[in-house]
C-alpha cells in the first residue's frame, strides 16, 4: 500500500468524489427522457376518465416544468460536493419532529436510495472503506455525495422544486430506478478501480476488522463504521453475559435451571408443546416454557438423525457416508462461516442470499400480499434446492428448521410488511450461523435470536403506516445489510448490531419533546427524593448528640429535608435562596434549644419574625399552605417558648456553627445511593414540586402493597420497546415501555392512543403480579416461529431430511 501524506490522500478522496458526481451527473438527462417517455405513454393509454385526466396533467406538467429539473438537479449535485466533509459523521441520526411533508419527501428519495444501496451495497461498502482509510475517519458524513441517499435526496428535492408533484414521482419511479441504478453502480466501480490503481487498499481483507477473542477490532472504518462504533464505546463480543434468556416479550434476560423443568408435555397441544413447568412466579414459567420449545425440538431432531445437532458437527466427525464434517463449524464456539469442507454449499447459501436482495429490492408498499406468496414461494424453493446440496443429515435438518421458522416469521401478519421483507432477509445469514454455530437452537440467549426478538417486540405494536418509511424501519434495515455485509463473522455481528439497536431504541422511544419533559419531570422527582432521602440521613448525623426537642427533630426530618432537596433542585444547592433556607435549619435548633442567658433570649425574640418567615416559605415550597401550614408554626413557636423555660443545657456556639457549615456545603457529605421508594408522587406534587403541568401524565404511584422479590426484578429488568396489556382503572390500553430512570424507581409507558403512564417500580411489581400488565405477546417472535415449525415436524417427520 503506498504511503502518502494527509493532503494528498485528502486530494484523493476529493477526486474520487468529483468523478462519481461527474458520472452519476450525465445520467440525469436520459432519466429525464425516460420519465418523459413514460408519461407520453400513460397519457395515450385509455382508462377510466378521472385517470386520462390525470395522466394528461401529469405528462403537460412534466413537459412545462420537466425542462427546469434537469438543470436544477445538476446544479444542486454539483454543489453537493461542498457539503461533502471529511470529518466523519457530524453527529448520527438526528431525532425530531418533523412535518408530514417532509416526512413524505423521505419516504420518496429513501426508496430510490435504497434501490441503489440494494445494487451496489458490495461496491459501495468498498469505496466507503477505501475513502475512511484516505480520511482516517470512521464514517462517512451524513451528507456525503458517496452515500446513495444524497443523490435520490438531490433528485427528489429538486423535482418539487420544479413545481412537480409527489404523485407524479411515485408514478414514475420505477423508470427513475431502472435508469439510475446501473449508472450508480458502475460510478462506485470507477471509482474504486481509480483508487486501486493509485494504490489505495487494492485488497481489503474484511477478517482483520474483526478479531476473534475478546473484544473488536477497533481500527478506523471497521465494518463500515458499525464495528468502529462498538469499538470505540468499549463494546466487547462475550458470550450470553448479560443477556441471558428471555421468555416472553415482557420478561427479562435471567438464568435458567433445567432442573426446574419436568419431562412431561402438556396434554392437547402441538409439537411445540413445552414440558409442564414446576411452577413458581409468571417470570419463572415463561422461561421454562421458552427453554421447554427448545428442548422438545433437540429430542425430535435427536430421534430423528441419531445425533445432536452440535455432536455431529463436532471437528473430525464423520456424517452421512464418511463425508468429513472437520472445518464445519465448530460447536459452541463463536466462529463464522461454513465449513471448508462443503464449499459448494456454502455457494449455495451465498446465491439464495443474493437472490432474495434481488427479489426483495423489487417489492413495492401497497402490493404486500403479492410480495408476501411470491417471497414465501422463492424461499421454499430456495431451501429445497438447499437440502439437496447439503453435505449431512444435520446440515439438512439445519435448514429445514430455520426455514420453517422463517416462514413462521413471514407468515405473522401483526409485523408490517415494509418491516417483514427485511426480517425475511435474515433467513440466510441465520441460516450460516446456524450451521456454524449450533447452539443457536439450544439456547434463547443466542445474539441472533435476540436481535430478532427485540426487532420483533418492537414493531409488532405498530400499524404499517407508522412504521413506513420511520427511522425505526431505517434501523432495521440498516442492522440487516451490516449482517448481509459480514457474513463470516458469525454471532459477532449479531451481538454489535443487538447492541447496536437498543442504543438506538433508547433515543427513538424518547424523541418526541412531550416524552423529553415527562422525562425530565419523572427524573427530577426521582432526584428529588433520592437527595430528601440524603438529607434526612446528614440531618440525623448532625442532631445525634445535640439536645433537641422531638417536635424539631420530626419537622426537619420529615418536612425540611424536603424543603432543602427541592430547592436545590430548583435553583441550585448553593442559589442564594438554597442557601437561606439550610441557614434557617441551624438557626432553627438554635432557637429551639435552652436559653438560660438573657442576651440569647433577646436575639430569639429580635430574630423570631424573620425565622417564621423563612419557615413559612419552605413549606411553601414544599405545597404545605393554609391549615396544616399554621399548624407547623404553631407547633414551632410553643417548642420555641418552652426553650425560654428550659433548665436544659444549651447547645453550644461552635456546634450550631459547624452544623450551618456543614448545612451548606451538605452536598458535599450526601452519596448517590439509596432507594426513592417512597416518593409521593401525584399530579399535584409534580405540579407543585417542579411547576409543571402534568395534565398528559397518567401518575401511578406506588401503594405500599407487598410484592415478591421475583416481582421486583421483573419490573427492573423489563426490555425498553415492549409491548405490554394495560389495565388500569379498569381501561385497558396498550402501551410501550420506552424509558425508565437512573436509579429504576421509576418506569414511562406510551399508549397507542397517545397517553403516558408513570409507574413506580413498587405499583408496577404489583401489577405484573396481579395480571394488570403484560406482555402483548407471551411468547417471542423466535420461540413461537420454532414452536409452529416444530408442530410441522410433528405433523410431517419426513420433509425434514427429504
Amino acid at each position: 500500500m503506498i504511503s502518502r501524506s494527509p493532503a494528498s490522500s485528502q486530494q484523493l478522496a476529493r477526486e474520487t468524489r468529483e468523478r462519481f458526481v461527474a458520472a452519476t451527473e450525465g445520467a440525469i438527462v436520459p432519466v429525464a427522457n425516460a420519465v418523459r417517455e413514460r408519461l407520453a405513454a400513460l397519457a395515450g393509454m385509455t382508462t377510466s376518465v378521472r385517470e386520462m385526466q390525470q395522466h394528461r396533467d401529469d405528462y403537460l406538467a412534466f413537459q412545462a416544468q420537466g425542462s427546469n429539473w434537469v438543470p436544477m438537479s445538476q446544479t444542486a449535485w454539483r454543489k453537493a460536493l461542498g457539503g461533502s466533509t471529511q470529518g466523519g459523521s457530524t453527529g448520527g441520526l438526528r431525532l425530531e419532529l418533523i412535518g408530514d411533508e417532509v416526512v413524505e419527501t423521505s419516504i420518496l428519495s429513501s426508496r430510490l436510495a435504497q434501490s441503489i444501496q440494494d445494487k451496489a451495497q458490495f461496491e459501495l461498502n468498498d469505496l466507503r472503506l477505501r475513502i475512511q482509510h484516505l480520511e482516517g475517519t470512521s464514517e462517512l458524513d451524513a451528507k456525503d455525495v458517496l452515500k446513495p441517499e444524497a443523490l435520490a435526496r438531490t433528485l427528489v428535492d429538486q423535482w418539487l422544486a420544479a413545481g412537480l408533484s409527489r404523485e407524479t414521482w411515485t408514478r414514475v419511479q420505477d423508470i427513475v430506478q431502472q435508469r439510475l441504478v446501473d449508472v450508480v453502480v458502475a460510478a462506485y466501480k470507477d471509482a474504486n478501480a481509480f483508487l486501486i490503481e493509485r494504490g489505495v487498499m487494492p485488497e481489503i481483507d474484511l477478517k482483520s476488522f474483526v478479531r476473534r477473542t475478546g473484544s473488536v477490532n477497533s481500527s478506523p472504518g471497521a465494518l463500515g463504521g458499525s464495528f468502529a462504533r462498538a469499538s470505540q464505546t468499549g463494546t466487547t463480543l462475550p458470550g450470553a453475559g448479560a443477556h441471558a434468556m428471555q421468555g416472553g416479550f415482557g420478561a427479562p434476560p435471567g438464568s435458567f435451571a433445567p432442573a426446574a423443568i419436568g419431562v412431561g408435555r402438556a396434554p392437547g397441544r402441538a409439537g411445540g408443546d413445552t414440558p409442564v413447568a414446576t411452577g413458581g412466579s409468571p417470570l419463572v414459567m415463561a422461561r421454562q416454557r421458552a427453554q421447554g420449545v427448545l428442548l422438545n425440538l433437540k429430542r425430535f431432531v435427536t430421534a430423528r438423525i441419531g445425533g445432536d445437532l452440535s455432536q455431529m458437527r463436532a471437528p473430525g466427525a464423520q456424517g452421512p457416508g464418511g463425508s468429513a464434517l472437520a472445518g464445519s463449524g465448530v460447536a459452541g464456539g463463536g466462529g463464522g462461516g461454513i465449513g471448508l469442507a462443503a464449499p459448494a454449499f456454502a455457494a449455495a447459501i451465498a446465491d439464495a442470499e443474493a437472490a432474495y436482495q434481488a427479489m426483495a429490492s423489487q417489492y413495492v408498499v401497497g402490493d404486500e400480499a403479492t410480495a408476501i406468496h411470491q417471497t414465501a414461494a422463492e424461499l421454499r424453493r430456495r431451501t429445497s434446492e438447499l437440502k439437496k446440496k447439503a453435505p449431512t443429515t444435520a446440515d439438512k435438518a439445519t435448514v429445514e428448521i430455520v426455514a420453517l421458522m422463517f416462514q413462521a416469521i413471514l407468515a405473522e401478519e401483526r409485523i408490517p410488511f415494509s418491516a417483514r421483507v427485511w426480517f425475511a432477509r435474515l433467513q440466510m445469514p441465520v441460516l450460516r450461523v446456524a450451521i456454524a454455530e449450533p447452539e443457536f437452537f439450544g439456547t434463547l440467549q443466542h445474539p441472533a435470536r435476540m436481535l430478532i426478538d427485540r426487532m420483533g417486540s418492537c414493531v409488532m405494536g405498530f400499524d404499517a403506516a407508522a412504521i413506513s418509511g420511520s427511522a425505526l424501519e431505517g434501523e432495521i434495515r440498516r442492522v440487516v445489510q451490516v449482517i448481509e455485509q459480514y457474513p463470516e463473522t458469525g454471532q459477532r455481528v449479531f451481538k454489535l448490531v443487538f447492541d447496536e439497536f437498543v442504543a438506538f431504541l433508547n433515543k427513538y422511544l424518547t424523541q418526541s419533546d412531550a416524552t423529553q419533559r415527562l422525562m425530565s419531570v419523572a427524573q427530577q422527582v426521582e432526584q428529588k427524593e433520592t437527595m430528601a432521602i440524603q438529607y434526612t440521613i446528614e440531618l440525623r448525623k448532625m442532631l445525634n448528640d445535640m439536645p433537641v426537642r422531638e417536635e424539631i427533630r420530626e419537622f426537619l426530618f420529615k418536612i425540611w429535608a424536603e424543603v432543602l432537596a427541592i430547592a436545590a433542585l430548583r435553583y441550585g444547592a448553593q442559589d442564594e435562596q438554597t442557601v437561606t433556607l439550610k441557614r434557617a435549619a441551624s438557626d432553627l435548633v438554635w432557637a429551639a434549644s435552652a436559653k438560660p442567658n438573657r442576651n440569647d433570649r433577646a436575639r430569639v425574640i429580635q430574630d423570631l419574625p424573620q425565622l417564621l418567615q423563612r419557615l413559612r416559605q419552605g413549606m411553601s415550597l414544599l405545597g404545605i399552605e393554609g391549615e396544616p401550614q399554621e399548624v407547623q408554626i404553631k407547633t414551632i413557636g410553643s417548642t420555641l417558648s418552652d426553650a425560654f423555660l428550659s433548665k436544659t443545657e444549651a447547645i453550644p456556639p461552635a456546634k450550631i456553627e459547624a452544623m450551618a457549615k456543614r448545612l451548606a456545603n451538605l452536598e458535599d457529605f450526601v452519596t448517590d445511593e439509596g432507594d426513592a421508594t417512597d416518593l409521593p408522587l401525584d399530579a399535584a406534587s409534580i405540579e407543585l414540586l417542579l411547576g409543571v403541568d402534568a395534565a398528559s401524565l397518567e401518575i401511578v404511584p406506588d401503594t405500599g402493597t407487598k410484592v415478591g422479590e421475583d416481582m421486583l426484578q421483573w419490573a427492573h429488568e423489563l426490555q425498553v420497546g415492549t409491548w405490554f396489556m394495560l389495565d388500569h382503572n379498569d381501561r385497558v390500553s396498550q402501551v410501550q415501555f420506552v424509558w425508565r430512570s437512573d436509579r429504576k424507581q421509576l418506569h414511562l409507558f406510551a399508549s397507542s392512543d397517545g397517553r403516558s403512564f408513570l409507574i413506580q417500580v413498587g405499583r408496577l411489581a404489583s401489577y405484573l403480579q396481579a395480571g394488570l400488565l403484560v406482555p402483548a405477546e407471551e411468547e417471542t417472535l423466535t420461540v413461537r416461529a420454532t414452536r409452529e415449525a416444530l408442530a410441522k415436524l410433528d405433523a410431517n417427520p419426513e420433509r425434514l431430511l427429504n
